[in-house]
C-alpha cells in the first residue's frame, strides 16, 4: 500500500511520473529540431497549437474558481499565469499568430476550429475536462506540471533551428523566446503548489497518474501532427526513427 511521501521523494516520483514521455520525441519534433520541415508543415503546427494553448487562461480560470481561498499563494499564481497569458505585455496567442503568419498560414486559418486535427481537439477537450472537473492541485499538477513544465525542454531544442535553419526573425519567433522562460517559472510554481497541497496519499497518487497522463497526451498530440501533415512528405526513415 502507498505511504505518504515526504516532499524530495514526491517532487523525485512527479519527474519520474513525466520522464520517458516527452513530446521532444515524437517524430514531428525530431524533424523541427534537425531541420527538416518546411514551412508549410510549421503553419499546420501553429493552426493546432493555437487551439491547444490559446484557451490556457481559460483552463487556469476553472481551475482558479475551484481552488480554496486559503490556497493564497496557488490562487495568486493563478492569475498571475492568467494575466501573463493575456494582458501582460503581447498577447500570448498574437505572438503564435505572428509567427503562423511568417509560415504562411493566415490569422483566419489559425483562429477557424475546423482546421485543428481531431487528436488536437481531444487535448483540448482533456485540458477542460482536467480544469472543469479534477481537485485543483491534480488539475494542476496534469497541466502546469505535466504539460506546462515541458514546454523550456521542448522549444529550446526548436528555437535555434527556426532562426539558424528556416531564418525567421527574432521577432518573428518571440513566442518561443517567451516562454522558455515564463513556462520555466511557471512550472516549478506548478511543482510548488502540488508539493505543497497534496497532502494525502490519495492526491498524491491523483497528481502522480495525471501527471503521466498530462504527458502522454502531449507526446500523442505531437505525434499525431506528424502522421497528418509531414508523413506523406518525409518518412520516418530519413529522422532516423523506426518505423
Amino acid at each position: 500500500m502507498a505511504e505518504l511521501m515526504n516532499r524530495d521523494d514526491f517532487r523525485t516520483a512527479l519527474e519520474d511520473a513525466i520522464k520517458g514521455k516527452s513530446a521532444n520525441k515524437a517524430p514531428f519534433s525530431v524533424a523541427w529540431a534537425s531541420g527538416k520541415l518546411s514551412r508549410a508543415h510549421l503553419a499546420k503546427w501553429a493552426e493546432n497549437h493555437y487551439h491547444y494553448v490559446g484557451p490556457f487562461a481559460d483552463y487556469l480560470a476553472y481551475i482558479y474558481a475551484n481552488t480554496p481561498e486559503n490556497y493564497t499563494e496557488a490562487k495568486d499564481f493563478l492569475l498571475q499565469n492568467m494575466y501573463e497569458e493575456e494582458l501582460g505585455g503581447d498577447r500570448h496567442t498574437d505572438l503564435l499568430i505572428r509567427f503562423a503568419e511568417a509560415c504562411g498560414t493566415t490569422r483566419e486559418r489559425v483562429e477557424n476550429p475546423d482546421n485543428m486535427s481531431p487528436t488536437t481537439r481531444g487535448l483540448q477537450s482533456w485540458c477542460y475536462a482536467v480544469a472543469m472537473r479534477e481537485h485543483p492541485v491534480v488539475a494542476v499538477a496534469g497541466l502546469v506540471v505535466g504539460l506546462e513544465s515541458q514546454v523550456p525542454s521542448i522549444y529550446r531544442k526548436q528555437t535555434p533551428t527556426l532562426r539558424d535553419k528556416y531564418g525567421f526573425t527574432d521577432e518573428e519567433v518571440e513566442f518561443f523566446d517567451l516562454h522558455i522562460v515564463s513556462d520555466e517559472i511557471h512550472g516549478e510554481r506548478g511543482y510548488q503548489i502540488v508539493l505543497e497541497h497534496a497532502d494525502t496519499v490519495e492526491l498524491q497518487q491523483r497528481c502522480l497518474k495525471i501527471c503521466e497522463i498530462g504527458a502522454q497526451m502531449r507526446l500523442l498530440y505531437t505525434t499525431a501532427l506528424y502522421y497528418d501533415y509531414v508523413a506523406g512528405d518525409l518518412p520516418l526513415s530519413e529522422l532516423d526513427l523506426a518505423a
